[in-house]
């Protein structure tokens, strides 16, 4: 008799890199989880999905299972040692908790870089142009009026906060607008990376943009980053802009600095309680907001798919993983 395949659960189907997903029953036995909620799928793991091996996930899997928790976590089976995540962010998933049960958590940053930073610059020239209104205005038939004037990206300060593998392609997206960058890290860059852009204090990053682009990861220590305090060091008229995690920033002061004009204007692809959006954010035109459609592309989801799919492969099959969360490598990052 032969061995079973082992078997890795989806907890969303794979859309775009189906090739790949197909490929995966050579050696496994992939599966879409069934359960319709979480109370549901922890019932399931004591039957169906009592030898699972690894999961995949998205974003969007919190929709059946919540958050990957600690709850979540010590309720799955001895049999599961590996997560793997189809995305950059991963602050869904309690990493502490996995470590505890060893299991290895697995994340896709590359293939997010690109399609998130054309966003970021998308929402960066439409926020500064002053275009939302335009767009509400046209349609409702009224043609370039009312319109407040908007303002040129050049020599204007970009400052991007947190340059990890995004903030540095917006940095090489935003020279050719004429934009000045800086930015500030947690440790200043080598040259290479930097790429001739200056590193600053948090402070100074915050006192001299007239645009402000984060980019840093959500954790304990960056959640409300950015709050009443840290707004109100900002220079009148600053535009805001959040492809990365909306908690980051404290979405209620960030909304009463907008109506109050301190902000001038906001793009924002993220949001602290998503789906829901302050109500203030929504009502006021001068903010630029788009549904967390930082990777919504075809050809970057196939890309992150494929790793994830790639990385549960090599866990199950016991091969060396591609990318392991910096928090579980052996330097600690």
């Amino acid at each position: 008799m032969s061995l079973s395949k082992p078997r890795i659960l989806f907890f969303n189907p794979v859309r775009h890199a189906l090739a790949a997903y197909e490929a995966l029953h050579a050696v496994t036995t992939p599966e879409v989880v069934t359960s319709k909620s979480r109370s549901e799928f922890f019932a399931d793991l004591q039957t169906k999905y009592h030898d699972i091996q690894a999961i995949y996930r998205t974003s969007a899997s919190g929709v059946i299972a919540g958050r990957f928790d600690k709850e979540f976590i010590n309720r799955l089976p001895s049999s599961l040692k590996f997560i793997c995540h189809n995305g950059a962010g991963y602050d869904q998933i309690d990493i502490d908790a996995c470590a505890q049960r060893n299991i290895t958590v697995t994340y896709a940053p590359d293939p997010v870089t690109g399609a998130t930073a054309d966003l970021t610059i998308f929402l960066l020239l439409g926020a500064i142009r002053q275009l939302n209104p335009s767009f509400t205005n046209l349609r409702k038939g009224n043609f370039k009026t009312g319109l407040a004037f908007g303002h040129d990206p050049q020599g204007k300060t970009l400052g991007i906060l947190g340059m990890g593998r995004i903030g540095r392609e917006v940095n090489r997206r935003a020279r050719p607008f004429g934009l000045s960058v800086i930015y500030h890290n947690r440790n200043p860059l080598s040259d290479e990376l930097a790429d001739g852009c200056p590193y600053v204090s948090f402070d100074q990053l915050l006192q001299s943009s007239d645009i402000i682009s984060v980019h840093v990861p959500l954790s304990a220590a960056t959640k409300h980053l950015i709050g009443a305090a840290e707004i109100a060091k900002m220079k009148p008229g600053v535009v805001i802009i959040n492809t990365a995690r909306g908690a980051i920033i404290d979405e209620a002061a960030m909304a009463t600095a907008l109506d109050e004009g301190h902000i001038a204007a906001v793009g924002l692809d993220v949001y602290e309680r998503e789906p829901l959006i302050d109500e203030r954010l929504v009502k006021n035109e001068r903010a630029l907001l788009i549904p967390h459609l930082g990777t919504h592309t075809t050809e970057t989801l196939a890309k992150m798919e494929s790793l994830a799919m790639e990385n549960a492969r090599r866990g199950v099959c016991g091969e060396e993983l591609l990318t392991i969360v910096p928090e579980q490598l052996p330097n600690g990052s």
